[in-house]
């Protein structure tokens, strides 16, 4: 089923350094971008690890053994911190983004590199469909389950970035064909349907409750209110503004000092 677009939509994926969103760093990235005419833009882009003085990271092994991107592979690519300006203006600016598990992982970690290099990103009114939790809510299995179960293919090159992204972009069409009477064909629902749990930040340290409340969801006030820690417990603020967090958790969690102090 073809989307039906208000504006361009952005099927994306990553390759990483490793999990850890504050720390790690894109290899490659790999997009979709379609438009609400139709018309597709596609792109895969490799970035050389470099940490914020411009010394070269090296690739762990393990991650090599994961998808086949090794050192050399990236030594003449240049850093994501050159690219980020005209990535962000030329390409996601004003978008919509998708991707299998992107919620959790790859938006997060992309915009934590904007931040890094300095781009102001404004999410602001920035839908996101994550194809893993609508597949998850209906069927519960992986990229390449989900791929043979909607489309009838084997997933080639897993965990190769293009490869990842061309599947997640047909699943999600074969999703709304599937399911006519659970899906709507609008970005709106569908980043609503794919969102589990109501979050302020990429990284999900922050999150509303029932009624609609900032709550912590780590730490020694893991379910409790911002509000009422603000109040109780500002050094908490404290340790998160000096800790290993991400930017832009530390963002939101500075906006809300501001909001309730």
């Amino acid at each position: 089923m073809k989307l039906k677009l208000t504006r361009p939509l952005i099927f994306f994926d990553l390759e990483t350094t490793g999990l850890d969103v504050s720390k790690d760093h894109i290899l490659e990235l790999s997009y979709i971008k379609v438009c609400p005419d139709g018309h597709e833009e596609k792109d895969t882009l490799r970035f050389k690890p470099v940490d914020m003085l411009g010394n070269v990271i090296p690739i762990p092994e393990k991650t090599t053994a994961v998808h086949g991107i090794s050192d050399a592979d990236v030594a003449d690519c240049p850093s994501f911190m050159e690219c980020a300006e005209s990535l962000y203006e030329g390409v996601f600016k004003d978008c919509d983004l998708a991707g299998f598990n992107s919620n959790r992982f790859d938006i997060p970690l992309l915009v934590e590199e904007f931040l890094r290099a300095g781009v102001s990103v404004d999410m602001s009114g920035i839908r996101t469909v994550d194809v893993q939790n609508i597949y998850h809510k209906l069927e519960k299995r992986n990229l390449a389950a989900a791929l043979k179960f909607y489309c009838g293919k084997e997933l080639l090159d897993a965990h190769h970035a293009s490869a990842d992204t061309e599947a997640t972009y047909e699943v999600l069409q074969a999703q709304l064909d599937h399911y006519p009477a659970e899906l709507q064909n609008d970005v709106d629902f569908l980043a609503e349907f794919s969102t589990m749990v109501k979050t302020l930040d990429f990284a999900g340290r922050v999150a509303l409750d029932e009624e609609g409340k900032e709550i912590f969801t780590f730490g020694k006030h893991r379910n409790k209110r911002v509000e009422d820690v603000v109040r109780r417990d500002p050094n908490f603020f404290n340790w998160i503004r000096q800790g290993d967090f991400p930017l832009n958790t530390k963002q939101v969690v500075e906006a809300l000092w501001l909001k309730y102090k």
